[in-house]
């Protein structure tokens, strides 16, 4: 490990330590009464973008707290009454946070309050969008769930729920459809081993998607042969409503056995048979109507062609047996080491997103559009500041202009074949696009298994492979990656800080954060000592 790398890696273990002090302090409250704008944000790194156009004018608190990940953090009752103090709200949105904070935001702000979502609105202000590009990397299809359309003739919001419901099944053996999150942990969303209960309306077999998004599933399967798979969609525009019923349809696995077969015996004429790329168990909230969406060749929703339910069968071929992982969480599947047919989850991580990558703010240049966005909308709640927001604008800019330049001049001192980062979090893709990085890949063990001693393996030969002088792990993060941090170690390869969602007491500005991440990059990734 050469000494710029030891340096950097040490920081990456007093910055995880510092998580230790986080979340002692209560999180501050908007004044019942105020003469300047009270403002509240999603996120710790919207609310700095906030402050330093805003001032001495406003009051502002985010939601989610530094430390805290956006993706998962549930609000308290203390944020809700934030928000009803709020006279303007900003949220990244672009499926950004965690669906809980959206609604908090949304059902308890004023109606004569402002509310913008930043990642959609700044592309006025010229911010550059990059489509969310999920890499498979699988030899089976890829099976998800998606709510597609934005249910408005329904009267649907961003804060309603698409309700997909198992509601039967058939087959030789039990199906499962579950969730891995990004440390091992599972949640079982589909379950036909205890049956499905209809006068409960099938909740223990539910999963909700917001419109317009979807979702990675696992999905196994304990026995060869024909399955059918019968689901419900719904649309619950608001939780005091009654659920608006979209469609029912049924969908034919063939797990194990030709699919051709599969679809002789469903009855299926010209089926056209998934077996690659990337499909998705469709609730088209705009059509009424349940259906697949699917492109072989792994793109998203853009890319995708829609087929009826009664044409097409899943392929789960016999390479995708494997053998249930040991753990309690996958206990629900039967005995570890026993055999089971496995669709497994492409992208790890309990991550409902939509088609575009949330992150914008880690190209610099979208952090400028942000902050016009922000400077708009301040002015026209509080014209009488315009002068005020318009100057702290102007500042904040020029002191964004240069940190783009050290970002970009910074990163360019890396040799050019060892631009290469490896994370476990995709939250850099506008990182590398902007200041010319290449995404090796993100570290994570299997998604559909616990970590395992091939894991490990393959971990080990891909550093080795790509030469990689350091990983980098977001300091929130850091505590929940032991695997990485003992590969890392073995191999001496160094386990760098990089922010990407939120601040620590360490690094608590935007400005501070991408000099850091730039600093941590050229440090590390500039390997002196040959191995």
């Amino acid at each position: 490990m050469s000494p710029r790398a030891r340096r950097a890696a040490t920081a990456a273990a007093a910055a995880a330590a510092a998580l230790l002090l986080a979340g002692c302090a209560t999180k501050p409250l908007l004044p019942a009464h105020s003469h300047g704008v009270r403002v509240v944000t999603t996120t710790g790194i919207l609310r700095d973008l906030v402050e330093n156009v805003g001032g001495d004018r406003i009051d502002v608190v985010s939601l989610v707290p530094d430390n805290g990940d956006p993706h998962t953090y549930e609000p308290t009752l203390r944020d809700a009454r934030n928000v009803a103090y709020a006279d303007v709200a900003f949220s990244n949105y672009a499926m950004l946070e965690e669906q809980a904070v959206i609604k908090t935001l949304d059902a308890n702000l004023r109606d004569d309050a402002v509310s913008v979502s930043l990642a959609e609105e700044a592309v006025k202000y010229a911010a550059e969008i990059i489509p969310l590009v999920e890499n498979v990397n699988l030899d089976t299809v890829w099976l998800g769930l998606r709510a597609h359309g934005d249910g408005a003739r329904h009267g649907a919001t961003r804060t309603s729920e698409v309700m997909l419901s198992a509601t039967s099944a058939t087959g030789p053996g039990d199906v499962y459809a579950y969730l891995t999150g990004s440390f091992g942990d599972t949640d079982v969303y589909f379950d036909s081993s205890d049956g499905f209960d209809a006068a409960n309306g099938y909740r223990d077999d539910t999963m909700s998607l917001p419109a317009d998004a979807h979702t990675h599933l696992s999905w196994a399967f304990t026995e060869p042969g024909v399955y059918t798979l019968t689901l419900r969609a719904q649309l619950q525009v608001a939780e005091t409503e009654r659920p608006i019923d979209l469609s029912e349809a049924t969908f034919t696995f063939a797990v194990g056995v030709d699919p051709s077969d599969a679809a002789r015996q469903q009855g299926i004429a010209d089926a056209v048979i998934l077996d690659e790329g990337h499909a998705d168990l469709t609730a088209n909230v705009d059509e009424d109507r349940l259906e697949v969406r699917f492109d072989p060749e792994g793109g998203g929703e853009h890319t995708q062609h829609a087929y009826a339910a009664d044409e097409v069968v899943i392929d789960v071929p016999a390479r995708a047996l494997a053998e249930i992982p040991g753990g309690t969480q996958f206990s629900f599947l039967g005995r570890a080491g026993q055999p089971v047919y496995q669709l497994a989850q492409a992208v790890l991580g309990k991550h409902v997103h939509g088609e575009i990558d949330p992150h914008l703010w880690q190209n610099v240049r979208n952090a400028m559009a942000y902050v016009q966005l922000i400077r708009d909308t301040l002015i026209a709640a509080d014209p009488d500041g315009a002068r005020d927001y318009a100057a702290g604008a102007a500042a904040y800019l020029a002191e964004l202009e240069d940190t783009d330049t050290y970002v970009r001049d910074t990163l360019a001192a890396i040799p050019e074949e060892d631009r290469r980062l490896v994370t476990t979090h995709d939250a850099f893709g506008y990182l590398a696009d902007a200041y010319g990085l290449d995404v090796a890949g993100f570290v994570t063990p299997n998604p559909s298994a616990e970590e395992s001693l091939s894991d490990r393996k393959k971990l080990t030969e891909t550093l080795r492979t790509l030469r990689i002088p350091a990983v980098f792990l977001e300091p929130n993060l850091a505590a929940r990656s032991s695997t990485l941090t003992q590969v890392a170690e073995e191999q001496g390869i160094a386990v760098c800080p990089i922010y990407g969602d939120t601040f620590d007491s360490a690094v608590t500005g935007y400005v501070q954060m991408m000099r850091a991440n730039a600093d941590s990059l050229r440090d590390c990734l500039t390997e002196t000592d040959p191995r």
